[in-house]
């Protein structure tokens, strides 16, 4: 069953996402998709895997710091040092570094933090 919500939440977010991308503009574009960007990896990992790892922090923070690294590969210049001219592709990993990216991130990751949370401490209340 939490496969089947974390899939649905994964569709839906990946809609939007693309919709942002494709007609967004100003600060949907610039900000919303970056927050909401790490709670779709979130929400596919989770679909991917359900179980719960060891430690509840180790998901979330495992994807701020994949995200945190995209970003700074778009300061080194990755997409123009590898020559990846898809477009498609560009837009996906991204072709411009910015400290503001960091802090959307940290702020979209926040809730998938609670979540794991609070679905921790319900697993140990019910040991």
């Amino acid at each position: 069953m939490k496969r089947a919500v974390y899939g649905a939440a994964s569709l839906l977010l990946l809609g939007i996402e693309i919709l942002i991308g494709m007609y967004a503009t100003g600060w949907v574009r610039n900000y919303l998709g970056d927050v909401l960007v790490v709670i779709l990896l979130y929400t596919i990992c989770r679909t991917i895997s359900p179980k719960k790892p060891e430690k509840w922090f180790i998901l979330p923070t495992a994807i701020l710091v994949f995200a945190f690294i995209v970003e700074f590969l778009q300061l080194w210049g990755f997409c123009d040092r590898f020559g990846i001219t898809n477009k498609l592709l560009r837009i996906i990993i991204g072709t411009g570094f910015s400290k503001v990216d960091l802090v959307s991130y940290v702020i979209g990751i926040l809730p998938c933090y609670f979540v794991e949370l609070l679905l921790s401490r319900k697993t140990d209340s019910g040991r």
